[in-house]
């Protein structure tokens, strides 16, 4: 029978529609994701069957967080508490990383990589610790100072606890926490007090390899205490007693809505106790100092994260800030005024010098940026931190940058009075009185003296130096400070007469002129 065209032409319109209605359908299939949603559903079942055959949780602290811009505190209090079991002789870790203990005989004991011990809870719950590191990412060589730069270049190092399932509301609730605060305890007693300075230019080390911090420490062991600071007694218990106001403030900080800081400005001439007065703090307090050197820091972004890499229970130092760079605020007007000058004086000038052009490639910190180091919203990236800044001319700072808020507390360095003269004769010559005092102290209303000096003076030089050989070589030196004085000041009457006397001849032979 043969076959009507009709039927072929049916026939097409059918294939037709459905392959437009096959295109639809495997269209709308490709928007649900079907094979997203069959990998979801057989994942979900080989972790079932995964916690059937391995029935281990595991926890990763890592050393760095917010974006490895400052090393993690629960890191460290892990590394602490790990020290003691790391020790433990039935712990079988064979490599062993030794660091400086607090006693000079001892040393801290932590895992080497890819070593494991166990710890025991509560006796009943055990658990694993693995130190393991990872390289650095292969296209960290350059670009950021934290991103792709410094911190990317380093190793990345890791703590991961393992523990079985069924003791996973035990390890998170109760274990965990056990650990920070035991790790904090053992950070306190072993703590050792540092000294650190920030690192110039890139950070690589003497034998090539690149640093995991922008600071290099050594230990603090300098051995000034407010007992043998050469100070008035009533300034120098003032001084403490706001030391401890600080320390004890944390909930009044809170309260009151403020960074748990405080600054302080030492000023006054040379030789007068300024660096003294900080490692005195730093004893008193058994606090760590970062001693800041500006003029090696480049922007203030460097600043900033120079800020955030300290820890708390620190004093943050600046000192002789008023030389370490321009923070006038008038730096543009500088520029200017010298180029106008340039400029009118044709080639007497000639093109900038090598050191002025070293110093145009230097630091670029500004006036702004250490005030947003100071108190700044940055400056309140942790707490119980002092800020210290010393001077020999406070009159050359910036207003702004010395106001109350900002250095809270204007501590005057000033020369040695009598008082501060007894306690240095008590402490360098053990003696309370002696017919000496009476000269010293007329002469020390007439001379000026740095406690550096005065204290130099009482030391003794020689094996039978005594008290009165001492106190006789200070009062010769006092004498000769006054003649030498009186003789400058006889000096600067001589010539201010002989200037106003060229200037009374001046104005005659001008009258003559006239005439």
């Amino acid at each position: 029978m043969e076959a009507s065209p009709w039927s072929s032409v049916n026939s097409g319109i059918v294939l037709s529609l459905l392959a437009v209605l096959w295109t639809v359908v495997w269209n709308n299939l490709q928007s649900l994701q079907l094979h997203h949603l069959l990998g979801r559903h057989l994942a979900r079942h080989a972790r079932h069957l995964a916690a059937i055959v391995d029935p281990y949780l595991t926890v990763t602290v890592a050393e760095h967080d917010g974006g490895r811009m400052k090393r993690s505190d629960a890191y460290r209090e892990v590394q602490a508490y790990l020290h003691r079991a790391t020790c433990d002789a039935s712990a079988g870790v064979r490599h062993l990383k030794a660091e400086p203990a607090k006693s000079p005989d001892a040393f801290l004991l932590s895992m080497g990589d890819n070593e494991e011990v166990a710890d025991v809870f509560r006796g009943e719950v055990k658990v694993w610790w693995l130190a393991y590191s990872t390289p650095p990412r292969e296209d960290a060589g350059g670009g950021g100072y934290y991103w792709g730069g410094r911190a990317a270049r380093a190793d990345r190092r890791f703590y991961r606890l393992s523990f079985l399932e069924r003791d996973r509301d035990v390890v998170l609730g109760e274990y965990l926490p056990h650990v920070r605060r035991e790790g904090r305890a053992v950070m306190v007693k072993n703590r050792q007090r540092k000294l650190f300075t920030n690192l110039s230019g890139d950070n690589w080390d003497d034998d090539g390899r690149w640093c995991d911090s922008v600071w290099s420490h050594v230990v603090f062991e300098h051995p000034k205490t407010f007992e043998t600071l050469a100070m008035d007694p009533a300034k120098k218990k003032e001084i403490v007693d706001d030391l401890d106001a600080f320390r004890n403030g944390k909930e009044y900080y809170a309260r009151v809505g403020k960074a748990w800081k405080r600054g302080y400005l030492l000023h006054g001439p040379p030789g007068t106790g300024k660096s003294t007065m900080i490692a005195a703090m730093a004893n008193y307090l058994d606090y760590d100092i970062y001693d800041i050197e500006l003029t090696s820091v480049r922007t203030n972004t460097d600043l900033r994260k120079l800020f955030i890499e300290t820890t708390s229970k620190s004093i943050i130092v600046i000192e002789d800030i008023d030389c370490s760079l321009d923070l006038t605020g008038k730096r543009k007007n500088k520029k200017k005024d010298a180029t106008a000058a340039d400029g009118a004086d044709g080639d007497k000038k000639g093109s900038p010098s090598n050191e002025e052009e070293e110093k145009e490639k230097g630091s670029k910190v500004t006036l702004s940026g250490v005030l947003n180091f100071i108190d700044g919203l940055w400056s309140a990236c942790g707490g119980e931190r002092i800020i210290v800044f010393t001077t020999n001319h406070v009159k050359k700072l910036d207003p702004a940058l010395i106001r109350r808020g900002r250095m809270d507390k204007h501590i005057e360095m000033s020369y040695c009075c009598f008082e501060a003269f007894k306690f240095l004769a008590k402490v360098y010559l053990g003696v309370d009185a002696h017919h000496l005092f009476d000269a010293v102290q007329a002469l020390l209303r007439e001379v000026d003296m740095t406690p550096a000096d005065v204290a130099e003076n009482l030391t003794p030089k020689a094996a039978g130096d005594n008290a009165d050989t001492c106190l006789a070589e200070l009062v010769k030196e006092l004498e000769k400070a006054k003649a030498e004085k009186a003789q400058a000041k006889a000096e600067g009457k001589g010539k201010a007469a002989a200037a106003a006397e060229e200037e009374v001849d001046g104005d005659d032979d001008d009258d003559e002129d006239e005439e």
